[in-house]
């Protein structure tokens, strides 16, 4: 299989907005351009890389196995540029918006190496719930924000025009119970569990994933409580006040006593995603650099948590 590494740079462009006009408006070409460019990616694969839908376009299973390819390649060339250029050229000051676990297991424990490897560049993280997050980095008061959404069910919330998203992490959802609650873990029936669901803020993608569950299982879903931080919904489970769904990285470093977490088929996963405006501006070079360390970041995670 001979492919042109050129015309990957289209399918990432595609897999990122979402559809062929959007991503023709991000490299500064046609939409003719771009559907010729894929064509002849899929002629050279001999697989079909983009559905179609009247949603806008999605990657085909053989699509993503060729856009990860094309993302390590873009790695590549990001870590080359970085030496290059030095690691002292890169100056300035990046705001990432972001959310507790992401930042505490992702992002706080690379920042001596990034602040050694990057002297002139100064990230400033900001902790708060997506749709502040969202209204900063439409007030350009941010300059990118990572944001999460349940990856099985499509996500309402709508890209801004002009703005640009970038995958992070795929990371199962958990079910969590008190310990012992279950007298066996084999055929979990969701719609038939003993106890509550504890209840999360409506723009949370755990939210998304119980509307899921509840229209999937036809069964109604009783609430109990709201919580917003991981410790609380843990707390909650082990007192037996009911059970939660939670993604893998909230877990990562917490004490997990008095609740089993549990595997469970059809929970699904959860998607990170990281959004910005204007990734070809010349003057979003600490922008791009920022980017490209959290995707490294995200990926010695995932490594590290399948290992």
């Amino acid at each position: 299989m001979e492919i042109d590494p050129r015309r990957l740079r289209v399918l990432l462009a595609i897999a990122r907005t979402g559809g062929v006009l959007a991503a023709a408006d991000e490299l500064g070409i046609t939409p003719s351009a771009v559907s010729q460019q894929l064509n002849k990616l899929e002629d050279e694969t001999g697989h079909a890389l983009v559905l179609r839908t009247p949603k806008g376009s999605a990657l085909t299973p053989a699509g993503l196995a060729v856009a990860e390819a094309g993302e390590e390649i873009e790695r590549a060339l990001s870590v080359a540029r970085a030496r290059i250029e030095g690691g002292a050229t890169v100056a300035g000051v990046v705001r990432v918006g972001a959310f507790t676990s992401f930042i505490r297991t992702v992002v706080i424990p690379r920042l001596p190496e990034w602040r050694t490897q990057y002297p002139q560049l100064q990230i400033r993280i900001v902790e708060d719930d997506f749709p502040a997050m969202m209204r900063l980095l439409r007030q350009r008061q941010l300059d990118a924000v990572v944001v999460e959404h349940d990856s099985t069910t499509a996500d309402p919330r709508l890209l801004s025009a002009g703005m640009t998203e970038e995958p992070l992490l795929d990371e199962p959802w958990k079910l969590v119970v008190p310990s012992g609650a279950l007298l066996t873990t084999e055929n979990i029936d969701l719609a038939r569990l003993p106890l509550p669901r504890l209840g999360v803020e409506s723009t949370a993608a755990n939210a998304l994933v119980l509307g899921r569950l509840r229209r999937s299982t036809g069964a109604p879903m009783d609430t109990a409580h709201q919580y917003q931080e991981t410790l609380t919904a843990l707390a909650l489970v082990a007192a037996g006040e009911g059970i939660a769904i939670l993604p893998t990285l909230a877990l990562s470093g917490v004490v997990h006593d008095g609740v089993d977490i549990l595997d469970v088929p059809g929970l699904g996963t959860r998607r990170i995603v990281l959004r910005r405006f204007d990734r070809r501006r010349s003057t979003s070079a600490p922008v791009d650099t920022v980017a490209r360390l959290l995707r490294e970041s995200a990926a010695a995670f995932d490594t590290r948590s399948a290992s």
